[in-house]
């Protein structure tokens, strides 16, 4: 494995793979937490089963996580990489004459997107692993909906959710589709491929951007 992604294509198609599985992932988070709009039970509901069962906590959870690392790493990989072949291969390189400004500022993009996984780790994934962990309390189905409403009690962290999730977007916009593109996925449904994922991009983001807003403005 470590010689093939010596390779260039290997690299790219690995980032793409794994982006393909963070983007699955985000529609699955975002549909749980479309429930805490719609009824507050079924909210606390899911998040008890993903929150103790066995398969999710032990095999599915690690493999998310292994999955974010991977893809960002390989992300500044290949950023560096492609910059140093530019500095080689071309005098003068004008990028917005060869590229649009979400592709040449995806590390950018990625960067924010990376914090923003940071500040929701430390929000939801270290209370929750402190809460049955550290102090052990015992199970609670219906803590959920509270502490997730509680967070968004303070415009600031409101607004860097926010904020994050616009940058989501413009990272999605170019890196969903292109995933494809270095799969080697060019055929008579690309076009329907590309509109399908401009859809999801824009979508999705405005989706979380919506509960964040719901919530904030329900604490008022």
């Amino acid at each position: 494995m470590g010689g093939l992604l010596k390779s260039s294509v290997a690299k790219k198609f690995a980032m793409a793979l794994s982006g393909l599985f963070l983007v699955l992932f985000l529609a699955q988070h975002f549909t749980i937490n479309l429930t805490s709009v719609i009824s507050p039970d079924t909210f606390n509901e899911i998040s008890h089963f993903m929150g103790t069962n066995f398969l999710v906590q032990a095999i599915l959870q690690p493999v998310l996580i292994f999955g974010v690392v991977f893809h960002f790493i390989m992300g500044f990989v290949l950023e560096i990489q492609n910059r140093n072949a530019r500095a080689k291969n071309y005098v003068r390189y004008n990028g917005s004459a060869n590229s649009s400004w979400m592709s040449r500022n995806m590390i950018y993009s990625g960067a924010v997107v990376l914090a923003f996984l940071g500040l929701h780790f430390y929000d939801f994934w270290v209370p929750e692993l402190v809460h049955k962990y550290v102090e052990s309390h015992p199970a609670d189905a219906t803590r959920y909906y509270g502490e997730l409403v509680a967070k968004f009690v303070s415009p600031v962290r409101t607004g860097l959710y926010v904020i994050s999730f616009v940058f989501l977007m413009l990272h999605l916009l170019h890196g969903f589709s292109s995933s494809f593109q270095s799969m080697g996925i060019r055929n008579k449904y690309s076009e329907g491929i590309r509109k399908f994922t401009v859809g999801y991009a824009i979508i999705i983001p405005l989706g979380f951007i919506f509960i964040a807003l719901f919530h904030y403005i329900n604490n008022l």
